[in-house]
């Protein structure tokens, strides 16, 4: 694959997370989707067919379930997207689009956590 390829399908990428997040910002109406959520990458194969959508999802809880059924729900509307994407973006062939939770914000979470965890340790030990 030539650097130009890669160019291309960054560009498509790009629009294709644009163009999800304004889809779910305007409003999808399935009651299996809570809270907010936040298209935070897209993932294309070379050949352009397939996306691995990237989202984080902020619910009021810290709920799995709630989380999985809204990551379920945003993979149903899948082939609905695809095609509004398809449009939108006017390719011959609409990827194929696949939602997984994006676990970076949870991670980054848990290590400032643990860090101030440490911090108090050491100020509780210097005293």
């Amino acid at each position: 694959m030539s650097p130009r390829d890669t160019r291309r399908a960054d560009r498509v990428a790009a629009a294709i997370r644009e163009e999800v997040a304004s889809h779910l910002a305007a409003g999808v109406r399935d009651p299996r989707i809570t809270g907010l959520v936040t298209v935070t990458g897209v993932d294309l194969t070379s050949d352009l067919r397939r996306a691995r959508v990237y989202v984080s999802v902020m619910t009021g809880e810290d709920d799995k379930s709630a989380t999985g059924a809204t990551l379920e729900a945003l993979n149903d509307l899948g082939h609905q997207l695809k095609g509004q994407v398809g449009r939108a973006l006017r390719l011959r062939l609409a990827p194929e689009l696949e939602f997984r939770l994006d676990e970076t914000v949870a991670r980054a979470s848990r290590i400032e956590s643990l860090l101030a965890q440490i911090k108090s340790d050491d100020d509780r030990r210097d005293d």
